[in-house]
């Protein structure tokens, strides 16, 4: 099995080479969030806990994510884990990594999605979906065939995200740097970043992610 860690900026295209590894690989992703609403509603010692801290308003602390993390992990997977938005920070990662040592089990690569901010912000802010069946478009990339009507369902009911402006996405950006992006250099230090093109075809970012996870698996005995 193989634990990854993926690393991105939002927009980066994380969520969808996710999703595939879970449905390609058997791998479990893991999401803090909903471990948090999972934990809230378990009846469980620790889910009584978060629910305490959340309806106080207060944040959860790290120990409680990695004791949920911790969790998780001993129910096993058989394709291995895939951390997409745990670690956030240098502190989270070393917290992680200390769980996994003690479990027996590492990080084998830390995955970077790596794209160009100028085209990142033209990827999503020309982004726009249908209300009726869910189909997504882009202003450039991938117009509609007739302006304001769906290709697939005809509806008329087109939409953007609020927060799919520039100004939002900035925003989320300097966040991402401040915050997240040394991690790049964290898992560059250790030996195991990998950086794959994130603005190339998102078949293509699969194969890349795959070789990725190729060579990561231990060889046969």
């Amino acid at each position: 099995m193989t634990d990854i860690v993926l690393l991105g900026p939002p927009g980066a295209g994380k969520g969808t080479q996710a999703k595939r590894l879970v449905e390609t690989r058997g791998m479990v992703q893991l999401s803090t969030g909903d471990m948090l609403r999972e934990a809230r509603s378990s009846g469980t010692e620790m889910g009584r806990i978060v629910a305490a801290v959340m309806d106080r308003g207060d944040l959860v602390t790290d120990e409680i994510v990695i004791g949920l993390i911790e969790e998780r992990l001993r129910h096993g997977a058989a394709g291995g884990f895939i951390f997409d938005g745990f670690p956030r920070t240098l502190a989270q990662a070393d917290a992680l990594e200390a769980l996994l040592s003690r479990m027996g089990r590492g990080i084998a690569a830390a995955i970077e999605i790596r794209v160009d901010d100028a085209a990142l912000i033209q990827r999503i802010t020309g982004r726009f979906t249908c209300g009726a069946c869910g189909a997504v478009y882009h202003d450039v990339t991938r117009p509609t065939a007739r302006p304001g009507v769906c290709d697939v369902c005809g509806s008329t009911d087109l939409r953007r995200r609020a927060d799919d402006t520039e100004e939002a996405l900035r925003q989320r950006l300097l966040e991402y740097y401040k915050k997240t992006a040394p991690l790049i250099g964290y898992y560059h230090a250790l030996g195991r970043l990998r950086v794959v093109d994130g603005l190339a075809e998102i078949d293509r970012v699969a194969e890349a992610i795959d070789a990725v996870l190729d060579a990561a698996l231990p060889a046969p005995a």
